[in-house]
């Protein structure tokens, strides 16, 4: 990896990957299928909301609850648990945190207590910051130097997956089976992909103390902070307007087709990872700019045309789009800055995202409140604006080689 900044880990070096044009596609689509885990473990409360609290016994909000409890769960566990397990094997850890989705899963799926599940959620949010903060380290280990931004993408294709695919198809299955058996297929996905884990990825080593940089001086690196910068706002903005998705909807005749149109926006997702993974390791920077003003161009035709179903249509698709390679193009970023710290300026990027996450539910909903779902676009805007700002400077963005 280039610009880390640290010497390379012996350790690391010898179990390198030799520089070889063939992705290795077991290993990676395992890893996408870890994200389409997570993804799916956090969303699926969402999807079967009414089933699930008349399961329990309890009010929808509190269902509501399970999401909050998982975010909170990898907020607070990405920084400190990447950290503390630095000089650990990685193979094992990203077991470990496969593991924790079992059990959670399975717990959900068989208990009737409220709190039970809630502790289970709580796990479950703990491995998804682990993982997250591996993901992309662990990709981009596997592969040499100028094929990282793709091994990244490969990786990181889980997740549009799930918010197209998963979700869907996951709360169709809670309606016609019932929300328990959903979150049983989803233990045994995850049990099968322990073993799938197991067998397709190389195990790479730990860091030595002696070579691990502090957290503050991780965050010092060249261009590390002007791209958690970007992150922050980028992602601010799209979980401002896809939290409220459908009261920004609800002000034209698409209030009664949100699945179609969240159906659109994952689809479009889909081709922009695609994009992305074939385009990222020449041309990092110029993506990420485009990524940008796509979105910027999608929020300013919902603020200035909200009631007009085709080019709302339009403007999800395009959004999606530009959408679908940014954990890619930011955690790529990462990756090549940080060098051999990449997981736990990884983890700062997981920490990030869930912030941006947290901040756009509080955020957004105090602008529904005062100024109404059609200020969503234009707040959005802003944010854009502010991320194009930062994303100008080069720093953070070189490409594999630079």
């Amino acid at each position: 990896m280039s610009g880390g900044g640290s010497a390379p880990c012996p350790a690391a070096a010898a179990l390198a990957p030799p520089a070889s044009r063939r992705l290795p596609w077991g290993g990676l689509l395992a890893l996408a299928c870890a994200g389409f885990v997570t993804i799916l473990t956090e969303a699926l409360p969402a999807g079967l909301l009414p089933a699930m609290a008349a399961g329990l016994g309890v009010g929808e909000a509190w269902i509501g609850q399970l999401v909050t409890v998982y975010a909170v769960g990898s907020l607070l566990a990405a920084i400190p648990l990447t950290a503390a397990t630095r000089r650990y094997r990685r193979r094992p850890l990203l077991l470990l945190a496969i593991a924790g989705f079992a059990v959670a899963n399975t717990v959900t799926t068989v208990s009737a207590s409220y709190p039970l599940i809630l502790a289970a959620r709580l796990v479950a949010g703990i491995s998804a910051g682990l993982l997250w903060a591996l993901l992309a380290g662990y990709a981009s280990r596997m592969v040499a130097p100028a094929q990282q931004g793709r091994a990244i993408a490969v990786a990181m294709v889980g997740t549009p997956l799930a918010l197209a695919l998963g979700v869907p198809a996951g709360t169709l299955l809670g309606q016609q089976w019932g929300w328990r058996w959903t979150f049983g297929a989803m233990s045994l996905l995850s049990l099968g992909l322990l073993g799938w884990a197991r067998a397709a990825l190389p195990d790479f080593a730990g860091h030595a103390a002696t070579a691990a940089l502090p957290l503050r001086r991780v965050l010092g690196l060249r261009g590390i902070a002007q791209v958690l910068a970007v992150m922050l706002l980028f992602v601010l903005a799209h979980n401002l307007l896809y939290t409220y998705v459908a009261p920004l909807l609800a002000l034209s005749p698409a209030a009664t087709m949100v699945d179609r149109y969240l159906l659109l926006f994952g689809l479009a997702a889909l081709l922009g990872i695609v994009a992305v993974g074939v385009w990222i390791d020449r041309w990092m920077r110029p993506l990420l700019l485009a990524s940008i003003g796509l979105f910027a161009l999608a929020a300013l035709a919902m603020a200035l045309w909200p009631r007009a179903p085709t080019l709302l249509a339009a403007a999800l698709a395009g959004w999606g789009l530009a959408f679908g390679g940014c954990a890619t193009l930011f955690q790529t970023a990462i990756a090549r800055r940080a060098g051999d710290a990449a997981d736990l300026a990884q983890s700062l990027v997981v920490t990030g995202w869930n912030l941006a996450i947290a901040a756009a539910g509080v955020l957004g909903g105090a602008v529904l409140q005062r100024c109404g779902a059609a200020a969503l676009s234009w707040v959005a805007l802003l944010l854009l604006a502010l991320a194009w700002a930062f994303a100008l400077r080069r720093h953070g963005w070189a490409n594999a080689g630079d």
